[in-house]
């Protein structure tokens, strides 16, 4: 049996895994697909003034929210699967999340973004993949807005010239 992880935020990104996993899954009906969702930890100023089942009941809800359209999507298809929640770092848990699962594959869906802006950012896909030794595919998401593709590079332009005056 082939374990797949896919890890899911709710975003219509997101949904690009899943709806990939489902058509693998019409394939090939020997697909173990878990799904995950990482919440992120609260700081440590929100720590001091809430109590621990009341920042475990919020992961919950946020958690619940996130993965339903992953849900609805996998049970109209009829694709049996295991949901997952963690909290804490996203590709640390979604790294650490294959090796206790034992997955074969890690399946990401990302944002088209361009090299420039992968560069700037730390998108999770590409953490995951420095961290984990299960192969990861990626699966291309939806285009990048006008910011991401002009807005971000002329910024990174712009402050590489001010700073190449600033040297001069």
């Amino acid at each position: 049996m082939l374990r797949v992880l896919v890890p899911t935020d709710g975003s219509a990104n997101s949904h690009h895994g899943i709806r990939h996993v489902i058509s693998e899954y019409r394939k090939n009906r020997d697909l173990e697909v878990h799904v995950l969702n990482v919440q992120a930890p609260f700081s440590k100023h929100i720590c001091d003034f809430s109590s621990k089942s009341d920042r475990a009941e919020l992961h919950q809800e946020q958690a619940a929210l996130a993965l339903a359209p992953a849900r609805q999507a996998l049970d109209d298809a009829g694709v049996p699967y295991s949901v997952h929640v963690e909290v804490g770092d996203k590709a640390d848990c979604i790294a650490d999340m294959a090796r206790r699962l034992q997955c074969d594959c890690i399946v990401m869906s990302t944002g088209r973004k361009s090299s420039l802006v992968r560069m700037v950012e730390q998108s999770v896909t590409n953490q995951v993949i420095e961290r984990t030794t299960v192969p990861v595919e990626v699966i291309a998401g939806e285009p990048a807005s006008k910011l991401e593709r002009f807005g971000i590079p002329a910024g990174v332009g712009a402050g590489i010239l001010v700073l190449w005056m600033a040297a001069s």
